[in-house]
């Protein structure tokens, strides 16, 4: 035997009839702090510091490459013709 029951209710009435507490008033606050947070780190950098806090592994990485790649390539013996 098989019932189903279709019940209607928005969610605000499902979670008040599991007992389940009303978050969204909390998610609200966070999401305000959270907003005027970026804004005040947004405002305070210049794009130069953006790049450099966003990549700072690439692109510094990348400057270390060539410097070791030329490095490398300026301490051939130039009186060694054979290669």
């Amino acid at each position: 035997m098989k019932i189903n029951f279709d019940i209607e209710c928005t969610p605000e009435e499902a979670r008040s009839f599991l007992g389940l507490p009303d978050v969204k008033p909390m998610q609200e606050k966070m999401m305000i702090e959270v907003e005027e947070r970026m804004k005040a780190n947004l405002s305070a950098m210049e794009p130069d510091a953006m790049i450099k806090t966003w990549m700072p592994a690439g692109v510094q990485g990348m400057e270390q490459l060539q410097k070791m790649f030329w490095a490398q390539m300026g301490q051939g013996n130039p009186e060694d013709t054979s290669k």
